[in-house]
């Protein structure tokens, strides 16, 4: 559950870093910078839970490393919307996997579930800002954030495994 979790937050770091590089200045770039910062924040605490509770990080880390990088400069290449579609789509993947890990964990971890609640919320944040920002504006809308909730079920897959 760590694993899978500290992999999210290292992808989504790396999907606000590919989005900025795209975006650099533009209107919407500070928006993203700031959610980009919550994510290493989240990353970075996930950081400290692994050897805490001995767990290994992914051994797809690199991989997330160039993977989430790609969505995030593509999905930025379409344009602020896009950018935003991609967000929408990541963190409803999110919201669910958090909120079925609460569930999991019932009352047995306090702390734990103190963090992925705490980081749920921001998740959901992220997804009500990128909505308010036009992500359903975005070409295509539907077809991308489909897209991108299925890549974001398959990394999940994934790095349980892995």
């Amino acid at each position: 559950m760590i694993r899978v979790d500290h992999a999210g937050e290292y992808g989504a770091v790396r999907i606000y870093a590919g989005q900025l590089a795209v975006l650099k200045n533009g209107p919407k770039a500070d928006i993203i910078r700031h959610m980009g910062d919550q994510e290493v924040r989240h990353r970075e605490r996930f950081e400290e839970i692994l050897p805490n509770r001995r767990v290994r990080p992914s051994i797809l880390i690199p991989f997330w490393h160039v993977a989430g990088y790609l969505l995030g400069y593509c999905s930025a290449i379409f344009g602020e919307r896009a950018a935003m579609a991609c967000t929408v789509g990541v963190e409803e993947v999110i919201d669910e996997h958090y909120a079925d890990q609460a569930k999991r964990l019932g009352a047995e971890d306090t702390d734990l579930i103190d963090t992925i609640e705490e980081f749920r919320i921001e998740e959901l944040e992220h997804r009500d800002t990128a909505l308010d920002h036009d992500a359903e504006g975005a070409p295509a809308y539907p077809l991308l954030t489909s897209s991108v909730r299925s890549a974001s079920r398959l990394a999940i897959w994934l790095s349980e495994r892995f």
